[in-house]
């Protein structure tokens, strides 16, 4: 057994470490995946010689598929072990990015994309899940820096990548390219996480999971099509949407009385840091991911530009996200999480009035200096949020702690793309000009500013300073879980 750091060592146990770079290595594919594809999804209408309303179930099959995937970690863990789930979820989208890369017409690739959502579903919470629990509490600010970094480049590497190989390659390579990171994952994962126990047999919450699955799928699926003429008074969206609400409800009325026997414990959420941490991450879903919806459009309808050149002009944004991490991962685990988060998301949104305020005749140079200044934000805002929430958590709280975060991480971009789509969507429909166009936008963008500006003020939720002391050992929450248990 490796020993545990002295106090004040904030570097990472040599075991640590491979976990967390075999993990990334096989996130990666999914992170970029998601990007990469909703770049091409005209280029794929085109190829494909079918409508855009058609090919956009490409998009939406997939975010339904992690709607039915990501509640069943927890359970799924528990019986099989990380290390074989892992290796599972990785095999399984490896196999979905080949079947799309050799797909023959729209349903075929529609079908695929299905079985790529179900594994990715899978390996997005466990990512955060084994490496906290490889951890055991050391470090959670520098292993929170580390784990995000593909989860902040996505959104900006990923349309780079996808607007290179529509240049220039058949769209296929939009799958293909996911295949070298799975294949080396799958040979990392099989020689440095820890062996699982033997599998076990576990009951699953059944009634849990015909509540919670479709209610998902259905705040999903109802969101997905906001952006559609009509917006939120579209039966396909308020419909949905509402049996979803009704669903999830459901669920959580089921789940409090049963704890741990659900299939997500979501007492979980009476633990402080964690339901601060899940609250600022669903809203960090409307200032800082829903812009990023907004800018490809910007780049792409007001400026002219190609969806490469859009792209390109992306990249300050994940360079600022990249040295944000570089720079905080060498002190976050000494200062609380309060000063971090409320100066990411003022910075964010600071460096996105400009664009609410831009013109045509706005230096190209500037919205790159803007955009560099909105990803040190962007980059960092999250870092602290996920490592608070999992502190004081036990080992065996962790997977549902990473399941809560995670489905309100991607409930909150949802909803905040849809907001956004449907402002930018009021101004548009009327629009005759390009100077109408430009007013929408910029409507828009203010409305992403008026969010992050939430998020500052919320922010002073967090505490000012780190719970712990480095090197220290938490106390397993049971503070939060056999304590609940016993009432």
């Amino acid at each position: 057994m490796a020993e545990k750091p002295e106090r004040g060592d904030d570097h990472l146990d040599p075991a640590v470490r491979r976990v967390v770079w075999t993990v990334l290595v096989g996130g990666m594919a999914v992170l970029f995946d998601t990007t990469i594809v909703a770049v091409g999804i005209r280029t794929l209408a085109t190829e494909l010689d079918v409508s855009l309303s058609t090919i956009q179930w490409v998009s939406t099959s997939y975010l339904l598929a992690l709607g039915v995937a990501v509640p069943l970690v927890g359970w799924a863990q528990r019986v099989l072990g990380g290390r074989r789930l892992w290796m599972l979820a990785l095999a399984v989208f490896l196999a979905g990015s080949i079947l799309c890369s050799l797909s023959w017409d729209a349903g075929s690739l529609i079908a695929f994309r299905t079985v790529q959502g179900l594994g990715g579903g899978m390996l997005m919470p466990l990512m955060t899940t084994m490496v906290m629990q490889a951890a055991r509490g050391q470090n959670l600010g520098k292993l929170a820096a580390t784990i995000g970094l593909p989860i902040a480049l996505g959104p900006i590497v990923g349309p780079v990548i996808g607007g290179l190989i529509l240049h220039n390659l058949h769209w296929s390579w939009m799958f293909w390219v996911n295949v070298p990171f799975c294949v080396v994952g799958l040979v990392l994962a099989g020689r440095f996480l820890p062996r699982d126990a033997a599998p076990r047999m576990l009951p699953l919450d059944v009634v849990g999971l015909l509540l919670l699955a479709p209610g998902l799928v259905g705040l999903l699926f109802g969101l997905s099509n906001v952006s559609k003429d009509g917006g939120f008074g579209r039966t396909d969206v308020w419909l949905p949407a509402a049996a979803g609400v009704v669903l999830v409800s459901g669920f959580c009325l089921w789940a409090l009385p049963r704890g741990r026997r659900a299939l997500v414990d979501i007492r979980l959420l009476r633990h402080k840091p964690l339901w601060t941490s899940s609250a600022l991450m669903f809203l960090s879903g409307f200032g800082l991911f829903g812009a990023m919806f907004l800018l490809p459009l910007y780049f792409l309808e007001l400026r002219g530009h190609d969806v490469l050149g859009a792209a390109l002009l992306l990249i300050p944004q994940g360079v600022g996200a990249l040295l944000s991490r570089l720079v905080l991962s060498r002190f976050i685990d000494r200062v609380g999480p309060r000063w971090i988060s409320l100066a990411s998301f003022l910075v964010a949104a600071l460096a996105t009035v400009p664009f609410a305020v831009a013109g045509a005749q706005t230096s190209q140079w500037w919205l790159g200096g803007v955009l560099l200044v909105r990803g040190l934000g962007l980059g960092s805002a999250l870092i602290p949020l996920m490592a608070h929430a999992f502190s004081g958590l036990a080992h065996d709280d962790v997977p549902d702690a990473s399941i809560v975060s995670r489905l309100l991480q991607q409930l909150g971009g949802s909803f905040g793309t849809a907001v956004l789509a449907t402002v930018l969507a009021s101004g548009t429909t009327h629009a005759v000009t390009l100077a109408d166009g430009a007013v929408a936008f910029d409507h828009a963008f203010w409305w992403a500013v008026g969010f992050t500006g939430l998020a500052v003020v919320l922010s002073f939720l967090l505490p000012a300073h780190r719970a712990q002391e480095p090197g220290a050992t938490p106390e397993p929450p049971r503070t939060a879980a056999r304590s609940l248990s016993r009432r």
